[in-house]
């Protein structure tokens, strides 16, 4: 008798439902998905929205680490080991809806499944690509040139698929946070981009295609051309986890 041929997994259908250890959550914007400190005992996973993880330090002072997108995983510090802590706090910054996956859960699942292994490591591996682009932003761009990859980032200027209309609702004082500057400067660069047409600002921002063109092209305001090009990331997470079918 011919053996039954095991049935594919499905990674797109495992993150877009409910099911045996895990569940679908929904966050208002600024509402807290998990606190720094708190218990590592599950792997959340964004299928809408955006949110943002930051961390605090031992004198109270706060700092941006990172925005999340739709298609990004946060907490998998959990599958570390068991009795782990929130290494950051992650916050929406818009309504989200997001995948609630049980440590438990998600051990399993990446054991067995190959395919979803496979996915998982890709992520991982482009989250540390992102990671070290932040790092070189960090360390040899000027804030003025921070803001503006940022907000090609929130409007996925750079990935797989169309930018956004609207990047999501956010303050000045978070883009300080994340570019590592004051609310003034990052006003300051904010009414220059404007008057420039690089962005429109009326309560949302939309951010316009000439911004990636002056960023590519090195030709913001008073930017120093000898500075390393802007990075990028050349893929969306969300058009990947739109695109994570079996073979």
């Amino acid at each position: 008798m011919a053996e039954k041929k095991k049935i594919q997994f499905n990674t797109s259908a495992f993150l877009a439902s409910a099911g045996p250890g895990r569940r679908v959550v929904h966050f208002r914007p600024k509402q807290v998905l998990f606190s720094q400190g708190g218990d590592a005992d599950s792997v959340f996973y964004l299928q809408t929205g955006h949110a943002k993880l930051t961390v605090i330090s031992k004198k109270g002072k706060e700092a941006t680490v990172t925005l999340l997108a739709a298609g990004d995983f946060a907490g998998e510090e959990s599958i570390a080991a068991g009795g782990a802590f929130r290494t950051a706090t992650a916050t929406a910054v818009e309504a989200c809806v997001v995948l609630k996956i049980d440590r438990e859960r998600m051990l399993c699942v990446l054991h067995e499944e190959h395919v979803f292994s496979d996915f998982f490591l890709k992520f991982m591996l482009v989250r540390g690509m992102r990671t070290q682009a932040d790092l070189i932003d960090q360390l040899f761009n000027s804030s003025e040139r921070r803001l503006a990859r940022i907000l090609l980032l929130m409007a996925n200027f750079g990935g797989a698929g169309e930018p956004r209309e609207l990047i999501p609702k956010v303050t000045q004082e978070t883009l300080a946070e994340m570019i590592g500057t004051t609310r003034s400067r990052v006003s300051f660069f904010m009414n220059r981009f404007r008057k420039l047409g690089y962005i429109e600002y009326n309560g949302r921002i939309r951010v316009n295609a000439s911004l990636l063109k002056m960023v590519l092209q090195d030709q913001l305001p008073e930017q120093n051309a000898s500075r390393p090009p802007l990075i990028i990331p050349a893929s969306s997470r969300a058009t990947t986890a739109r695109q994570a079918k079996p073979d």
